[in-house]
């Protein structure tokens, strides 16, 4: 199986938003106009595509984003230097080719040198558990807890530690 992982191009965002809104509630909803904010300012925006399909895509921003997520928030209230996972996204087909180890390995390897943390978060309520065991495989270990959407959400606050070599 052969994967390219590359930057996201504008040509993406299409797809990336179906992909997104198909993956809700373990990923919040957001419109196209989000999407294209993060592919100008995120500091890691690549999409994996496997048999020329869009097969995942991450996202990851650093602390001197304005993002009004609340677990975004919650991370730079507590850490002055991070890469924040704000979604990872795998298409259904794709699942169980480790394309998000894949990704995971691309944004730890982008990350070691800028910063000490990758940071994200899980939800335990609707619980992923899934995502729950893979962030824990990974090396992530939680931090904290917070309630999202009006209590509608519990989620697990994740950091993994970084080693630059």
């Amino acid at each position: 199986m052969r994967i390219e992982i590359r930057n996201v191009a504008d040509s993406d965002l299409t797809a990336i938003l179906a992909l997104n809104e198909a993956a809700v509630p373990h990923v919040n909803s957001i419109p196209l106009e989000t999407l294209q904010r993060f592919a100008i300012q995120a500091a890691y925006f690549r999409v994996a595509w496997w048999e020329d399909k869009l097969a995942g895509v991450l996202i990851g921003l650093t602390p001197e984003m304005t993002y009004a997520s609340l677990n975004f928030r919650w991370f730079r209230e507590r850490y002055p230097n991070f890469v924040y996972i704000d979604r990872i996204i795998v298409a259904p087909a794709a699942r169980r080719h480790r394309v998000a180890r894949w990704l995971y390995q691309d944004i730890e390897s982008f990350a070691t040198p800028i910063a000490p943390l990758l940071t994200c978060e899980v939800n335990l309520r609707p619980r992923n558990t899934p995502s729950l065991e893979f962030h824990r495989r990974f090396g992530f270990r939680e931090v904290g807890t917070q309630e999202t959407e009006g209590g509608a959400k519990t989620v697990s606050l994740l950091v993994k530690e970084l080693k630059a070599s």
